[in-house]
């Protein structure tokens, strides 16, 4: 997989793309990242890449010609352009998961008080990650190129990326590690017993608890087996019962 990120604070990913599993996908070929900066491709005398809305306004608008530039440099036949916007669709792992699978991705970054709208024209999709606004889009492209990276074939391990909250559309289970007992509060005694079949079992309810719990919404979006429907309505039922 290459992505390529287009901005103009490129100084701002070199931590990012030198840093723990991200470097090592790089170092082992799994990912390439290529931050690309906006202003190499402004054709403006002194690489300025904004100005001044028209119909007046605060702030300064992102201009277009750089943009379509680069990304007439960058685009390739299996390329998926995105901007990464406030008004875009929210981010998920469901859409992480779907491009993990692309070959080739460019996220451009815009700032100031956004960019000219007939750069949109060229894109294949917005993104957000949440219904807040930020100062430019480098760190919400740092948020999904992270994401996508770790479910990469090679980039984990199969069996962590895929325990992962959200990946069935729950929440992950609680974990523990040593000590056995710490401020007198245990490992549960089944996580001890070596029983797998058992140790699935409760995992299973645990990831149910947390979700309804803590994002009871996601029971709504999600499609669930029918052993994990019966298992949602129990404890629903059990937790009307105690109020």
């Amino acid at each position: 997989m290459t992505i390529d990120i287009i901005t103009i604070f490129p100084d701002f990913f070199l931590p990012f793309i030198e840093t723990s599993m991200i470097r090592k996908a790089r170092m082992h070929g799994f990912v390439t990242i290529n931050i690309h900066n906006l202003r190499d491709y402004s054709t403006n005398k002194h690489h300025k890449v904004d100005d001044t809305p028209y119909g007046g306004g605060a702030g300064m608008v992102m201009t277009y010609q750089p943009f379509k530039d680069a990304i007439d440099h960058l685009r390739r036949t299996d390329t998926k352009v995105i901007f990464m916007s406030p008004q875009g669709q929210v981010f998920s792992q469901k859409t992480a998961n779907t491009l993990a699978l692309s070959a080739h991705i460019i996220l451009l970054c815009g700032h100031y008080e956004g960019i000219d709208a007939r750069v949109l024209d060229l894109v294949d999709a917005e993104l957000s990650i949440g219904d807040y606004v930020l100062t430019g889009g480098e760190i919400p492209a740092m948020v999904v190129a992270d994401a996508i990276i770790r479910l990469v074939p090679g980039v984990l391990h199969e069996d962590s990326a895929a325990d992962d909250s959200l990946q069935n559309g729950l929440l992950k289970y609680p974990q523990y590690t040593k000590p056995e007992t710490i401020d007198g509060k245990p490992v549960p005694e089944v996580l001890l017993s070596g029983n797998h079949q058992e140790i699935a079992k409760w995992r299973m309810i645990e990831s149910v608890k947390a979700t309804l719990n803590k994002r009871p919404d996601l029971l709504d979006k999600g499609t669930f087996d029918e052993d994990i429907h019966k298992l949602i309505k129990a404890l629903k039922d059990d937790l009307q019962d105690t109020k």
